[in-house]
């Protein structure tokens, strides 16, 4: 029998990797050695990196970058096989770089983002995969661009200084310096928010606020991104105002887009078409998924939603879903190829309990999942 494992991590308890591991030693117990694939998987945000270089047996690598508050720090990356990289734009430019007391997005910058491509792209690699989740910037990528050699000028001819707020003083965009292995490159960027770049729902106002932005900042760093949208839109000729995900990573997603002419993917479906995940399920027998809390939420994007949805394309092979805890409406799972939901929690306990015992709950849930595949093999007899 050819089983996949294939989860997320369950966050503050155990890594991807550490929960496949566990429910396959929970079905080994009953099931003994069988054909297992253990697939951890991220969903492009954090742990993105370490998935897709196991996965792939890639390696990972480390450069000197500029953090969002112009400081330097070291960033992971990870070298893929067949020249591809993996980037996670918060080894640069991410929230918890930066401390609470120094949270400013009209100052913080992605110029370290831009360095981090730039050290895949000097390994020779071909296409990138970014994830842009968990960031401290609203530059719209405008940092990115300037270290990849775009020029952002103002009325000048002087170059913008870095962060938010100072795109209201951008005057034109040149892109004849840009680095030119940028055009020679597949970008896939991986996103799992559709805010747009700028208005209510825009990253200034959704995002804005948690990364230190008061009321009256986040006014004015819309007023930037609108700004910026316009010069892109005139000089660049890429409509990016609108576009769902332009609001990424405070506006980095659309300063992909309309700077780069990079890709945006929803972020599971961006890692798993770079794991050939439809080729692995192929001829499986079980596909078993999970993360930590799986709710109504979880069809929008989430991993074991990502898992179901790839898995059912291959064919009718059956997806359970291992979690820790069950939420409200969960059953819209079903709707997504998800054909059952069994829970870690074998009896009523505290959060902090059931995390304490993560593993051992995974490996018991195995188990017990193993164990009603032996009945229902009966049953089909």
């Amino acid at each position: 029998m050819k089983i996949v494992i294939a989860t997320d991590s369950y966050k503050g308890s155990n890594s991807a990797e550490q929960v496949c591991l566990a429910i396959k030693e929970g079905m080994q117990r009953i099931l003994g050695e069988q054909e297992y694939h253990i697939v951890p998987i991220a969903d492009g945000g954090e742990g993105t990196t370490d998935t897709v270089v196991r996965a792939l047996g890639g390696e990972k690598r480390r450069c000197r970058v500029t953090d969002p508050l112009g400081r330097t720090v070291e960033a992971e990356w990870g070298m893929l096989p067949g020249q591809k990289a993996v980037l996670e734009m918060a080894a640069a430019s991410g929230l918890p770089l930066v401390p609470e007391n120094k949270r400013d997005p009209s100052l913080s910058t992605t110029y370290g983002t831009g360095e981090l491509m730039k050290a895949a792209l000097d390994a020779g690699c071909k296409e990138i995969l970014l994830g842009i989740g968990g960031s401290a910037t609203n530059d719209g990528g405008a940092g990115m661009a300037q270290a990849l050699g775009i020029s952002l000028k103002d009325k000048s001819g002087n170059e913008i200084k870095r962060g938010g707020a100072a795109l209201l003083s951008l005057d034109s965009i040149d892109v004849s310096r840009m680095d030119p292995r940028i055009k020679d490159i597949k970008l896939i960027t991986a996103c799992d928010v559709t805010n747009p770049l700028c208005g209510p729902q825009g990253a200034s106002a959704t995002y804005g606020p948690q990364k230190g932005a008061s009321p009256a900042m986040v006014k004015e760093l819309d007023r930037a991104l609108a700004h910026y949208a316009e010069i892109v839109e005139r000089d660049l000729h890429v409509s990016i105002a609108e576009l769902p995900g332009s609001g990424a990573a405070g506006g980095l997603g659309g300063g992909l887009v309309g700077l780069l002419g990079a890709e945006l993917r929803p972020g599971i479906d961006a890692v798993l078409s770079m794991l050939d995940f439809s080729e692995l399920v192929r001829d499986a027998d079980l596909v078993i998924t999970g993360e930590g809390k799986l709710d109504r939420q979880t069809p929008f994007g989430k991993v074991p939603a990502g898992v179901a949805l790839w898995t059912k394309r291959a064919g009718e092979i059956p997806v359970i879903a291992i979690v820790g805890d069950i939420g409200d409406d969960f059953e819209a799972v079903y709707d997504v190829g998800i054909d059952a939901v069994i829970s870690t929690v074998n009896r009523a306990m505290t959060l902090a309990e059931a995390m304490e015992k993560g593993r051992g709950l995974l490996v018991e849930t195995g188990e017990r999942v193993a164990r009603l595949l032996t009945i229902g093999k009966r049953l089909a007899v």
